[in-house]
């Protein structure tokens, strides 16, 4: 397995856990959906599927030790637990980076663009990455 095609899974997942997200509301009273909100069955399905395809392809040890982060993203997906999915993304994510780093997989110039843009897709996820006053400490 090469890196890009490890990235094309995570990338998979950061756009359906982006698309869930976008479907939740900023505040949900507890009381109106006592469950909690869930994502649907086809993208449950799909977000398996994803982590499935990954578990098939890593053949080599390296990736392997992923394979558990994939499928705390998928539990946490499955559970609408979107913050944990995003959280564990990021992870893989630093994972991947650090294995680049140490030279135990080859990452080109592209692949660290898509990295750096999945992080950036993750962090937009994640409650408080827009100040509530636009231009707040800019000073007068």
């Amino acid at each position: 397995m090469e890196t890009n095609k490890v990235l094309d899974v995570v990338g998979s997942l950061v756009s359906q856990v982006k698309a869930f997200s976008s479907k939740i509301p900023a505040i949900v009273p507890t009381a109106s959906v006592p469950g909690g909100l869930k994502p649907s069955a086809e993208a449950v399905e799909d977000y398996e599927h994803t982590v499935s395809r990954f578990r098939e392809q890593a053949g080599e040890p390296i990736y392997r030790r992923l394979t558990d982060l994939f499928i705390d993203s998928l539990e946490a997906f499955e559970s609408g637990w979107v913050l944990r999915a995003v959280q564990t993304l990021l992870t893989i994510l630093d994972h991947v980076e650090r294995m680049g780093g140490e030279h135990s997989i080859t990452m080109t110039p592209t692949d660290e663009a898509r990295l750096r843009e999945y992080r950036n897709t993750l962090h937009k996820i994640l409650p408080g990455n827009e100040p509530e006053l636009k231009g707040a400490g800019r000073g007068l």
